[in-house]
């Protein structure tokens, strides 16, 4: 389906983007402790609310 060519530049742009994206966030790390404190407690909270629709839907569901 892919060339040997189409796969490598693949492997090395995956490897090459997630380095990328470690760099950057260590980088910017002190300003998301700054401006996004408190931000993993809507993580959790969005969590429970798709664990909670999804035990709505599975418990709920007519026979």
């Amino acid at each position: 389906m892919f060339s040997t060519g189409q796969l490598i530049f693949a492997g090395c742009f995956v490897v090459a983007f997630i380095v990328l994206m470690i760099i950057s966030y260590r980088k910017d790390l002190q300003l998301h402790r700054k401006y996004y404190k408190g931000s993993i407690f809507i993580l959790i909270g969005f969590i429970i609310f798709i664990l909670l629709l999804f035990a709505l839907k599975t418990y709920l569901r007519p026979e």
